[in-house]
């Protein structure tokens, strides 16, 4: 969820002790200096924070400060967050998924694949289904306006935080407050409106809830995603750690109903930990069947912006080469390096503190030693 204003709410929550953790192998020489220095520039990070990064050289956990100030309970690399957006990356893995197993096309107009109400809803407000496709919706270039971007959307959970919003309320707010923002396939411009809709998409092709679906096609067992669940959808795993409190400047967000981010654009609950193995499967071959479904999740569009946003995935360059990821409103990111074969997830519990973890997420991501072939 990007609701830009929001994030401008009050000062940062002070972060305090810290606790440390490696993986089981033992990275090289080079690889402890190299976290070491990582180690240093998230020290410098004044919030509660997590982070997991993992490649040729071995795993490394970093994580300081408290995921619950009332309790004094720790932050660690296994502490459940609400991961809001990096959850996209996962929604489009499993249009993917469905469209590997030629149950889906992702170029065939949304029109007959959504919930008649809501194309009727879209119709009268001006959207031509019978034109934006499934892939538009994944690489946010269907000209649908974003319910989170418009202030009232804030406004209103504000007013009413344990309100339970449905699909169809946010559908409904999204293309009432604003006209389309351009025409199909013209240029970019992020929707949760639009992975709401595929949440939907996503549903009624499998017969299964979104949260199902997801876990079911990417297959969260296998993966042994431990930590991870869905949101008001699932009940949490028996040995998971308690949510961690998650905050934009003073206000404490935890108990905003998780109902205002579930049905595509968000809804997940993980721990980096977690994250980091999800992202890392995905972008090495753990996820799809065949390498072409990846190749196709990273399909650059002919629309404008299209080479920050593929389907479901942002793409950046550090030192060159290209990074493939996602970001999360509350204040989480992974970042997957190809050339190094590297993931990073990380995630501030307060918003104020995101922009100084981001680059660093990024860095530990892209530069590592690429591994020889």
């Amino acid at each position: 969820m990007f609701v830009r204003r929001a994030a401008k709410i009050g000062l940062a929550l002070a972060a305090s002790g810290a606790i440390a953790c490696a993986g089981e192998a033992k990275p090289p020489e080079s690889a402890q200096v190299s976290h070491a220095n990582l180690s240093r520039s998230l020290e410098a990070i004044k919030c509660p924070l997590a982070v997991f990064v993992e490649g040729p050289g071995g795993a490394f956990g970093y994580a300081s400060g408290q995921a619950d100030g009332r309790t004094g309970r720790a932050m660690t690399v296994n502490t459940p967050v609400r991961i809001a957006s990096n959850t996209k990356a996962f929604v489009a893995a499993t249009i993917l998924r469905l469209w590997e197993q030629k149950r889906l096309d992702l170029d065939a107009p949304i029109g007959p694949l959504l919930t008649p109400r809501l194309n009727d809803l879209l119709r009268a407000d001006g959207y031509a289904t019978e034109h934006i496709t499934v892939r538009h919706l994944l690489s946010h270039s269907g000209g649908l306006a974003d319910h989170t971007e418009d202030p009232r959307y804030f406004e209103r959970i504000l007013a009413d935080p344990t309100h339970f919003w449905t699909r169809e309320e946010q559908v409904e707010a999204g293309i009432s407050w604003a006209k389309p923002v351009g025409e199909p396939g013209k240029k970019f411009s992020y929707s949760d409106t639009g992975y709401v809709l595929l949440g939907d998409i996503i549903e009624r092709v499998t017969g299964d809830d979104l949260s199902q679906a997801v876990r079911t096609q990417l297959d969260f067992g296998r993966l042994g995603l431990s930590k991870s669940w869905w949101e008001i959808l699932e009940e949490p795993p028996a040995d998971a750690e308690p949510r961690a409190r998650q905050y934009l400047g003073e206000l404490d967000t935890t108990d905003l109903s998780g109902s205002l981010d579930l049905y595509g654009g968000g809804g997940l609950v993980m721990s980096m930990h977690d994250l980091a193995v999800l992202t890392k499967a995905l972008f090495e071959g753990r996820v799809f069947q065949h390498p072409e479904t990846l190749e196709e999740m990273l399909w650059l569009g002919r629309h404008e912006g299209a080479q920050d946003y593929r389907l479901g995935i942002m793409v950046d360059t550090i030192n060159g080469q290209p990074i493939y990821g996602h970001r999360g409103f509350w204040g989480t990111a992974a970042w997957y390096s190809p050339a190094h074969r590297t993931v990073a997830a990380g995630v501030t519990l307060n918003k104020d503190c995101f922009a100084d973890l981001l680059p660093i997420i990024q860095h530990a991501a892209a530069e590592a030693e690429p591994k020889a072939d």
